[in-house]
Parts: C-alpha cells; structure tokens; sequence
C-alpha cells in the first residue's frame, strides 16, 4: 500500500541551524533567534499530538545530546522501511547528519515490528556518492517506481543500486529553484499520493524529463495537482498522505504550506484526503526541511 498509519518521529534535543548542510538546501535561513531548540520543540510536540489526535500511530524516539545531530529531527532521510520486513540506511552527504543512524532505534522498533533485512548501503559515502533516503526519492510504493531529482544529495548510481536491491525503477531528472540552483531534495517538488501527485512541474525545465515524469504519474493512475515554484517555496510539495487506525486518508503538510494553496487547490486535494497541517516555521527555517520530511513512514508488518 501506498500510505501506512505508523510513523517514526525523532524529539530533537539541540536544533539549529546545520552549517554542513546549508551550501545545498537553499530553503535554509539561519535564524537570529537564541531559543531555537525550545521553539523547536513546542512545533514538535504540538505535531505528534495534533496526528495522534487524527488517529495516527507515532513512534517518537528522544535524540541524545552526544553525538551533535542538529537535523535528527528529520529521519526520513537515514532509514526507510518497507513491507517486505527490509530496512534501508542511506549515505549522507553531511558527516554530523550521518551519527544520525542509531542501531538502537532500530532495535526498538523490532519490539512491535517485524524486521527481516537490513540493507546497508551507506558505504557510498566514502565514494562522496549520496542517497538521502525518501528525501532523495519519492516512492510510488504502489508502482514501485522512485522519483528523483537528481542533486549532490542524490546521486544516480546509488539510485540505481537501490532499485535493482527492490525491484523498484526509477523516473530521474533535473530541478531547479526559480534561481537556477539546484533542489536538494525531491521531496519538497512532489508528493505521491494513492490517487494523486501534488507536482511542481515549472522547478523541471527539461520538457523531454518534464513531460517523462508527468506521464509515467498519470499511466500509474494518479491525477496531477500541480503547485508554482513560489508555493514550492513554501513548502507546498512537502507532503506526505499517511492513513489513521480508521483507514481515513490524511494528508500531512505544515501550516506554511496549507497557507499557500489555492482554494481550488486546496479542494481538490480534499476529495482524496483530509488536510491536516501544523505550524513549522521554526523547523523550517531553520532545518530547512518541513512536515513530509519529519516523518519515517513505517511499512514493516506488525508483529
């Protein structure tokens, strides 16, 4: 299935500003305010709580002091999990986002779910190669095709290792911001749904590998919603659909990102899901990352 109703979620204990990983993620602004971590941490909690109210079931591990990881608070990029028991740990490109895989969560989450294989390929890193996990790609888990925009985070041969270990094929291409630079990770211009795509077709300028990623989401069934670079800027490509223990659909993104949606926009994603959205702006300031990219979806089977 596409979405699943359980969640990991990393407490932060030091948020900040990451300096190894702002070069690259140009949605980072270092804030000026001092009290970061508790602004940090009021957004958190009020977001585990607003979707355990909705019926989703979140797993939230507190983050240790030592090792320093300032971006633990986004774990979707370390590790995924699949339905097939699989846990994938990915290759990082900065080194303190790296002390970020900790076998111990892992270890907890074998007391609830069922762990089959773990797949390791981190080693890409000391080839300076890097795939940052469901941040690197959009999985059409359905499909089984992964989406990528390639970057210095997201480097094909890793992409093609993970496809060939999955049996997944991948759709990649080109993005960029309205300057011309880069887009770090895919999932902050696109979101795939069960039955729908949230696509920021205007960052892709290629027309061959726009016109490629548009029609491999449409044969798959999905019905295109798409958001400018202006709402992508806001986060509004920061999705993810999740289902609750009632099997509704919800779908998650920050208050930022609801903010700069059309009314029309905003209705036609609600005949697929209902929008639940939380405020972020500390988080995403800062870290550079909103909703989508706080949430390690959890497909393993339950024990």
């Amino acid at each position: 299935m596409q979405t699943t109703n359980h969640i990991l979620m990393i407490r932060p204990v030091d948020f900040k500003f990451n300096e190894q990983t702002a070069g690259n993620n140009k949605f980072q602004i270092a804030s000026t305010e001092s009290d970061v971590q508790t602004l940090a941490l009021k957004e958190f909690d009020g977001f585990v709580t607003l979707l355990r109210e909705k019926g989703v079931d979140v797993t939230v591990i507190d983050d240790t002091l030592q090792p320093e990881t300032p971006d633990s608070i986004f774990p979707n990029n370390w590790v995924s999990f699949h339905d097939d028991g699989s846990v994938f740990l990915y290759p990082m490109f900065s080194e303190n986002r790296r002390l970020e895989r900790r076998s111990e969560i892992l270890d907890g989450l074998k007391e609830k779910f069922e762990v089959n294989h773990i797949s390791d390929i981190s080693f890409y890193e000391k080839q300076y190669a890097f795939l940052e996990g469901t941040g690197s790609m959009v999985l059409d888990r359905t499909n089984k095709i992964a989406y990528a925009c390639l970057s210095v985070r997201t480097d094909e041969e890793v992409l093609n290792n993970f496809c060939l270990l999955t049996g997944y094929q991948h759709i990649a291409f080109q993005a960029v911001d309205n300057s011309n630079f880069p887009i770090y990770h895919t999932n902050v211009m696109m979101c795939i749904g069960d039955k729908f795509a949230v696509l920021c077709l205007d960052s892709i300028k290629n027309p061959e590998e726009k016109k490629q990623l548009a029609l491999s989401v449409i044969d798959s069934g999905k019905e295109i919603i798409e958001i400018s670079l202006e709402q992508m800027n806001h986060f509004a490509g920061n999705m993810l659909q999740v289902s609750n223990a009632s099997n509704e659909s919800l779908l998650v993104m920050s208050e930022q990102a609801f903010l700069s949606l059309k009314k029309e926009q905003i209705s036609k994603l609600e005949t697929f899901s209902r929008i639940i959205y939380a405020p972020l702006y500390t988080i995403e300031k800062n870290g550079g990352g909103s909703a989508r990219c706080m949430l390690a979806e959890i497909h393993l089977p339950v024990k």
